[in-house]
């Protein structure tokens, strides 16, 4: 595996309402330039996962590395180096679609040079070059699932968390997105994602398939379907899950 730039080790999240163990002991290592899909069905506890990995949640127990500063005590020192795409959209509706990527980019300090240059990259391989000048308001879901993704990646960081980022976004534009997300672990960005569509799964390099705050299985999405003998990542996730409820 490449040099980690996420170690999590015995990753616990109880939320005190309700007792709730969103994550529970969970380890992940993640390398530099590697697709890393979170998978599992709502409420598996990947969001919680992503937002304890980013900072945003205090873990319960467990130990956090990220860029290798700890999290979420070192999260300023890596923030201009990390994107997130949440599964809300972090959006001002009654701005237009440059004028949103332009408020990320100022919380970066980007220069307005900067930003013009790496606008004219992004818009146009995002498919929002007509729409630079338009209000969110007047966007569909999948176009602002666009723009959200556009204001994770502006400051050209080093490791994107994309959470459900392909939702609401047609068959042809998510092959697209993933032809783009290759390119870019190839140039050195780590992705990490959740998804709860399991044929994602398949194109990642790696998969971690959560169950009730669990990774239930991990590796790349060949070995996992031979391990389980499956013929798709959707076939093993109802295996698995059918096995873990019929133990409990």
């Amino acid at each position: 595996m490449p040099e980690p730039v996420i170690v999590a080790e015995d990753l616990v999240k109880v939320y005190a309402e309700g007792n709730v163990r969103a994550v529970d002991g969970l380890n992940l290592r993640i390398g530099e330039g590697e697709i890393y899909a979170l998978i599992g069905a709502n409420g598996s506890g990947k969001t919680t996962t992503i937002n304890l990995l980013t900072g945003c949640l205090f873990p319960t127990s467990g130990r956090i590395e990220v860029l290798g500063r700890r999290i979420p005590e070192g999260r300023r020192a890596v923030a201009a180096e990390m994107g997130v795409a949440p599964q809300e959209y972090a959006l001002y509706n009654d701005l237009t679609v440059e004028q949103n990527i332009w408020f990320f980019a100022r919380l970066y300090e980007m220069k307005r040079r900067e930003f013009e240059e790496r606008l004219g990259e992004l818009l146009p391989i995002l498919k929002l070059g007509d729409k630079r000048g338009t209000a969110v308001y007047n966007l569909s879901g999948g176009m602002k699932r666009r723009v959200s993704i556009a204001c994770a990646l502006v400051h050209r960081p080093r490791l994107i968390f994309l959470d459900e980022a392909t939702v609401g976004i047609d068959p042809v534009l998510r092959a697209f997105f993933w032809e783009y997300f290759r390119s870019l672990a190839a140039s050195g960005l780590t992705i990490v994602l959740t998804s709860h569509v399991m044929d994602e799964a398949e194109r990642a390099d790696r998969i971690g398939l959560m169950r009730a705050g669990r990774l239930i299985e991990e590796g790349s999405p060949r070995e996992i379907r031979e391990r389980e003998e499956a013929a798709s990542i959707e076939e093993v996730f109802l295996k698995l899950s059918g096995r873990e409820t019929a133990d409990e």
